[in-house]
Parts: C-alpha cells; structure tokens; sequence
C-alpha cells in the first residue's frame, strides 16, 4: 500500500493575474495529520481545495491517493476523500441520520429513489455513536447546536470511508467547550483509523487537537515553515508568518498564542518624533 496520500510540487494558483499560492511542495503520508496555519489571505482555503480535487493549479503537480490531477476523473477520486466544512449548505430539514447517511452519495440532501441498505444504516448509526450524537440520532438540522453541527459532519465524512479526511477551520462558530468536545472526537476517529491521513485549516493555534504531527505555515501564498509540528509551530516561526511578535506555548499536548512580551529595557517609539 502507497503510504504517500498527497504529492505536490512548485504548485501555483493564480486568479485575476495575481498569486494566491505559489511553490508549494507538499507530501502528506497515511497517519499523518497536517494542520494548514496561516493569516487571512495566506492561501489555506486555496489550497485546500486543490487537496480536495475541488480547484486546479494554474502551474504544477498534485497527487491525490496515487492519481494526478487532470488524468483522473475527480468525481470518482472526490468520493474517497472526506471534506468537514462547517459552512456546508443544508437544502432540508434532515435528521442527524440522514445527514450522515448523504456522505455516501456526496450530496446535500437525500437522492429521489435511493433507499441505504440496512448495513449502510447501521454503519451511519456506529460514526453516529463515535462522535457522540446517538441521542440526536432523530434530531433535524435546524435545532441542532453549531457543535453538534460539525460532529455530525465528520460522521457524515466517514461514511464514504475515505483515506483523506480534510477539515476547513471545522472549530468556526464553536463555544470553547463545544470546541473542546469537537477536537476530542477529532482525536478519537484519529486513533480508531490509524491509516487515516488528515489535513486541517485554521488560523487559531488553540483549534488544533493534540493528535496534529505536522504543520505547514503559509504567508502571501508561499510556505515559510513545513514539517513536524513541534519543529514547524514555535515562536519565530508563526511570528514570521502572521507578521507579529507571538509567544507560542505547548502545554498538555495543546498550543496557545499569545503576544510576545517587549524585551526589557527596549525603548517604545515616540509619537512626537
């Protein structure tokens, strides 16, 4: 088995004449999870999607599980990828069930004339359990918490049984302990399914679950940092990329940002120079 899931190198995305990602070289193998980290407008979401196989380099090559991009039938190859994205669009009032069980038809709302097998069913019911939701099994999206939202999205994620699992900034809109309850089960379907490769957006540090091993840090569209994640998420590094003096912080497998402390003695400029 190709342990290798994505493959790009010197990748560029170019809109309008202008660069939203350029020279990215990227290799994610299984049981890895990568977290895409950057500021607004680094180019995260951008590359994402060429992950995802739902947007194309302008220059480049990307491969996805083993097939290159613009030789393969993406449809096909979108169907054994996993994509969390808590802005997905519901047309219906769906149940939790039946939101999850739309993971194996890669729509937004139940298909006219197609009934799920009783073992779809039940697989549906056991990433339901998994991510905590057997209680609202029943319950329809529209009463649903944000929290409850994105755990049933990951369910529905799984349910295509995808060797790649991608999650856009999936903590959007959470409370911290709706957060908290979501990067455990993030944690948890990492060590159930150690063959599992993932990769995750965010621009908060404090979103990123414990089980992250590696990192790549995105400014202006270039990769300033890439690689294990305590190696790739310190002080230097995230300040260069957010363009900001940051102190960067494990504790308890977790990170935290905060604004780095001025040197003693360091003079502060004045207003009426």
């Amino acid at each position: 088995m190709n342990s290798v899931l994505l493959h790009t190198e010197g990748v560029r995305v170019t809109r309008s004449g202008r660069d939203l990602l350029h020279d990215i070289d990227l290799t994610v193998r299984r049981g890895e999870h990568w977290a895409l980290l950057g500021p607004n407008g680094a180019g995260k979401s951008t590359l994402l999607a060429v992950l995802g196989a739902t947007g194309h380099p302008s220059a480049g090559t990307v491969e996805i599980l083993g097939n290159r991009l613009g030789r393969v039938d993406v449809r096909a190859l979108r169907e054994r990828i996993g994509h969390v994205d808590p802005r997905h669009r519901m047309l219906s009032p769906l149940t939790v069930r039946e939101t999850v069980l739309t993971g194996l038809t890669g729509t937004t709302d139940l298909m006219t004339r197609w009934t799920p097998t009783d073992d779809q069913v039940e697989r549906a019911e056991q990433h339901i359990a998994d991510v905590g939701l057997s209680a609202r099994s029943d319950a329809r999206w529209p009463v649903l918490s944000q929290g409850e939202r994105g755990r049933a999205l990951i369910a529905r994620a799984l349910m295509a049984e995808p060797e790649l699992l991608l999650l856009d900034e999936p903590a959007t809109g959470l409370d911290v302990a709706a957060r908290e309850h979501l990067l455990d089960t993030v944690d948890a379907l990492r060590q159930r399914h150690p063959e599992l490769g993932s990769v995750m957006v965010t621009h908060h540090l404090e979103d990123l679950p414990t089980s992250t091993s590696h990192a790549l840090l995105l400014r202006e569209g270039a990769a300033v940092a890439q690689g294990p994640a305590d190696e790739v998420i310190t002080s230097a590094a995230v300040s260069h990329a957010f363009d900001f003096p940051l102190a960067i912080v494990r504790d308890g497998g977790r990170w935290h940002a905060r604004r780095a402390a001025e040197p003693s003695g360091a003079s502060r400029p004045s207003h009426g120079a």
